[in-house]
């Protein structure tokens, strides 16, 4: 009889994980919801359109400890998971390839319907296609994921960063004024169709030809990273490497906070946004990763960290349930406030739609084994129904 392959058990999961996941989900957020409610992410400006000494402040929070610090963190935890579940399908002797590309595949599809009806700020379709560059890693040793981790982030970040000194006198200040009022016009009040097509063309500005090379070599040395510690297993027993793994979060924090924070010592110049993002926002994903696991160590930082390991659970579901709630919050087919809230109350919102998605993921994760979206993913890819309700009712 043929052997179907069964997911990971709830009983294999990694508490630490799942909360390190949640705190993913909850930075993501904090990031979007400004991109999401206004142009100037896109198109330049916010230092000018939001000009409050508040507004700048709160900018600035966002940039050194969320910006490019949590989508760097759930990259980690993607190739980690991956890893994972390859493992495992070792373990059980079953084809590993056949497996991982249905789920990768589906995780292209969730990309686009994600991509392109709901934000254009999707990471799913990114996360799906160049997940597909994984299959040439597997086979290779962890020492060669390292080598080729460090190589990309030096080719992306050195040349780029000396080009971008070289030109500094001609950096900032730029931003595209008839592209801002456009989105203003589609989000704000335009029909559903008109969001749908400035959705597109956003999109399109993104993930343009010139930008994918940017994108790869920012995602895929994360997605080896997180291959590595799942090799390692440092997270899955953080018992036994208690001691390098202190070392690590002491260094990683050290680089974090010398390079997310340290530029704003010298008026954040333009050009050394490159180097703050990819190797500050390198440094922040293993800090956070690390600070979660090392937390949950210790009965109060498990307390404290629980409810996040109920999102950490459903984290697709959790993360296209956040963009459904912007599309209504912001663009003109819900209440419209699209361009109106500034950063303060982009924080606010935040905080409160994240508070609720604590108190729903615990609420159905009491009665259900996993979140919807999670379940769809999980069928589709094992090519077997699986059972979603619990046998009996359970705290999650």
């Amino acid at each position: 009889m043929k052997q179907h392959p069964t997911p990971l058990q709830e009983a294999d999961r990694l508490d630490w994980i799942d909360a390190a996941r949640g705190f993913a989900i909850f930075g993501i957020f904090m990031v979007n919801v400004p991109a999401f409610n206004a142009p100037y992410f896109l198109y330049g400006g916010e230092e000018y359109f939001w000009s409050s000494p508040l507004s700048h402040s709160v900018q600035t929070v966002i940039d050194i400890f969320f910006q490019a610090s949590f989508y760097t963190l759930f990259s980690l935890l993607f190739g980690f998971g991956l890893q994972m579940m390859k493992d495992r399908l070792d373990q059980k002797e079953i084809p590993y390839r056949s497996v991982l590309l249905r789920r990768l595949l589906l995780l292209i599809g969730f990309g686009l319907i994600h991509s392109f009806l709901i934000w254009h700020g999707d990471i799913l379709l990114s996360y799906g296609v160049f997940g597909l560059v994984l299959f040439a890693f597997f086979p290779v040793s962890s020492r060669t994921l390292l080598l080729w981790a460090y190589a990309m982030l030096a080719f992306l970040v050195i040349p780029l960063t000396l080009s971008l000194y070289a030109m500094r006198d001609h950096l900032g200040g730029f931003y595209n004024q008839e592209a801002i009022n456009a989105a203003k016009r589609n989000y704000g009040e335009g029909s559903l169709l008109d969001i749908w097509q400035q959705n597109a063309v956003d999109w399109s500005y993104v993930n343009n030809v010139g930008s994918i090379p940017f994108l790869a070599f920012s995602l895929i040395p994360m997605f080896l990273f997180g291959m590595y510690l799942a090799r390692k297993r440092w997270l899955h027993t953080p018992e036994q490497f208690l001691s390098p793994m202190k070392r690590l979060w002491a260094v990683t924090g050290i680089i974090f906070i010398l390079f997310k924070a340290g530029p704003y010592l010298f008026g954040n110049p333009e050009w050394f946004q490159l180097l703050q993002d990819n190797v500050g926002g390198t440094a922040s994903a293993f800090f956070y990763v690390l600070s979660v696991t090392l937390l949950f160590r210790t009965n109060g930082g498990r307390r404290l960290l629980r409810p996040l390991r109920w999102v950490g659970r459903m984290s697709l579901s959790n993360y296209i349930f956040q963009s459904v709630i912007s599309f209504f919050l912001f663009y003109s087919i819900g209440l419209g406030w699209y361009g109106q809230v500034p950063p303060v109350m982009s924080v606010l919102i935040v905080l409160v739609v994240f508070t609720l998605q604590i108190m729903l993921s615990k609420a159905w994760l009491t009665t259900y084994r996993f979140g919807p979206l999670e379940w769809l993913w999980r069928t589709l890819t094992y090519r077997k129904k699986q059972p979603l309700k619990r046998k009996g009712k359970q705290s999650a």
